[in-house]
């Protein structure tokens, strides 16, 4: 009897950096970095199907050929076919997968949409391929794949030292988030090259960082270097962080292009994306709340 084909559908959530330091600039051209991490429950979702004949395909439904994602350059792609490179078995040689992405994150937006469906596939497979693979080898795997991968292998909201893979899972308040995308695509490459970017900022305590029991992301001591460099490059990303913190104060994420504010409630967070859309800004937006636990485990797990 021919083997059921299997599918598993998995969300592959955003995050945010609630704040980003620069501590050192290594040998090898990296940079050693601090920075909290901060998982929403808002995500792509992809699609996995098994397949027999050990093949690596996108569906042709898939966001990624709608929005001209090249094969190759496709971390999702990359990820199933490091994963099968490491378990060259004659099991796994017979093991393929169609991909099928729908993209809801922005790209480029720094919230991670990349880096998250690259583990969403890594430990997507491990499960339907049956690789028995621990989290500790999967977050390795993610680590060739992007600094960020490891975080969404692990799953949980944590400080992050490193290159931001040395992860310390901590619990946060689970706040809601407006996050608005301007439009614009800020260049990482062209931000880390900026002379005038910070790299030298005092090593900080996970203590300080949750002193008082409140957050203190949004103070001087912790903010974002790249932020600076950003809205200098690219005033539409100075205009929506001013606009949004109107309402609440604002914070740009990763290297850009997306920003934040932090809001008690869903009711106070909707009432914000609300006045986006009146507004006569052409700036897309979301709500999401923060959690301390990745929807995708949630998802594996059932």
């Amino acid at each position: 009897m021919t083997q059921e084909i299997k599918t598993l559908v998995l969300p592959a959530p955003a995050k945010l950096n609630l704040f980003l330091h620069i501590t050192a600039r290594r040998a090898d051209g990296y940079h050693e970095l601090q920075t909290m991490f901060q998982l929403l429950d808002y995500a792509d979702e992809i699609q996995l199907k098994l397949t027999h004949d050990g093949s690596i395909t996108r569906s042709t439904k898939s966001d990624a050929e709608t929005l001209n994602i090249p094969f190759e350059n496709d971390l999702c792609v990359r990820a199933a076919k490091l994963i099968q490179s490491k378990l060259n078995t004659h099991l796994i040689s017979n093991f393929g997968v169609e991909i099928n992405l729908k993209k809801i994150l922005p790209i480029g937006g720094g919230i991670g949409g990349g880096s998250s469906n690259a583990a969403t596939v890594l430990l997507g497979l491990n499960q339907l391929w049956k690789c028995d693979l621990s989290i500790e080898q999967l977050a390795d795997f993610g680590k060739q794949l992007g600094a960020d991968v490891p975080v969404f292998v692990r799953g949980f909201s944590a400080w992050a030292e490193g290159i931001g893979e040395q992860l310390t899972p901590l619990k946060l308040n689970e706040n809601w988030f407006v996050v608005i995308h301007p439009n614009i695509f800020a260049s990482t490459a062209d931000i880390f090259a900026d002379q005038g970017l910070t790299r030298d900022c005092d090593t900080l305590k996970i203590a300080r960082f949750l002193e008082g029991n409140r957050i203190n992301f949004l103070s001087d001591e912790f903010r974002n270097v790249f932020e600076p460099i950003v809205t200098k490059k690219y005033p539409e990303i100075a205009t929506a962080i001013d606009w949004l913190s109107t309402y609440s104060p604002a914070r740009l994420t990763g290297t850009g292009s997306c920003i934040f504010a932090a809001f008690e409630s869903k009711k106070e967070a909707t009432k914000v994306l609300h006045a986006l859309t009146r507004s006569n800004h052409n700036w897309l937006g979301f709500v999401a709340k923060g959690v301390n636990q990745s929807p995708l485990l949630s998802a594996l797990q059932n």
